[in-house]
């Protein structure tokens, strides 16, 4: 029972991970875009095989580091409120 209160932490700090990884990437792959445009990286260049990979993933990574770091700020809202009820009584 003495890792109880360790848990939530360890979920907070995944749930920071994630986000981190998730937005991290994405913004690698918005750089990776303008430079390979101020390259000059052509149409039909673009449709070769990473390029699609980096185009679509801030599509898809923005979003979910949005919802986890809305599920994180739950989840910290509701433990903060747990210890606050049961440091009063």
């Amino acid at each position: 029972m003495a890792d109880t209160p360790q848990n939530p932490r360890r979920i907070e700090r995944i749930l920071a991970y994630m986000i981190a990884s998730a937005v991290g990437l994405s913004i690698l792959c918005f750089i990776a875009l303008i430079i390979a445009t101020a390259v000059g990286v052509t149409a039909e260049q673009f449709s070769a095989f990473p390029w699609p990979t980096i185009v679509v993933l801030p599509a898809i990574g923005l979003p979910i580091g949005l919802i986890l770091m809305i599920a994180l700020i739950i989840i910290t809202g509701v433990r903060r409120g747990r210890e606050s009820k049961d440091a009063r009584g």
